[in-house]
């Protein structure tokens, strides 16, 4: 039942995430990686805009 559970699912997320590493302030020898260095921030905006979505097609 841990895959109908929304928080396990932010949890993998989180947790794949760190193993990808993060990004650590001053650390300027790689490029930019958007997924990298961006990840949580397109997560929490992704969310964000499926809330909203979600919020409105409840309202209709």
């Amino acid at each position: 039942m841990a895959g109908r559970n929304p928080l396990s699912w932010v949890s993998s997320v989180a947790d794949w995430f760190e193993q990808r590493g993060v990004y650590v302030p001053g650390e300027d020898n790689h490029t930019v990686d958007p997924w990298r260095d961006f990840g949580w921030l397109i997560v929490a905006w992704l969310v964000g805009c499926g809330t909203f979505i979600l919020f409105l097609a409840m309202a209709v």
